[in-house]
């Protein structure tokens, strides 16, 4: 369990953001742009889940021509009223 929990060291952190700097130019895609879409999809899961945003993960990659996102969104908790939506 230790192992999804563990914190990025910041050679890691630093990898990931060089990486996003680079797919982004290539399809692009702005670090400002990509970070408006993170806070548009937080704010979409966020009504349904509660979210670890510190240890969320939002790429855009770029491979033979095609773009695509990847997310990895670690979900805490589910709220209340979708609990009781998933019971009816």
């Amino acid at each position: 369990m230790r192992f999804w929990f563990r914190k990025k060291s910041s050679c890691q952190i630093a990898k990931d953001r060089l990486k996003i700097l680079l797919i982004s130019d290539r399809v692009n895609c702005s670090q400002e742009m990509l970070e408006l879409i993170k806070a548009d999809i937080t704010k979409v899961i966020s009504k349904y889940m509660k979210i670890d945003t510190e240890n969320m993960d939002i790429q855009i990659s770029a491979k033979k021509g095609i773009s695509s996102l990847c997310a990895n969104i670690p979900i805490v908790d589910i709220h209340k009223q979708c609990q009781a939506a998933e019971g009816k």
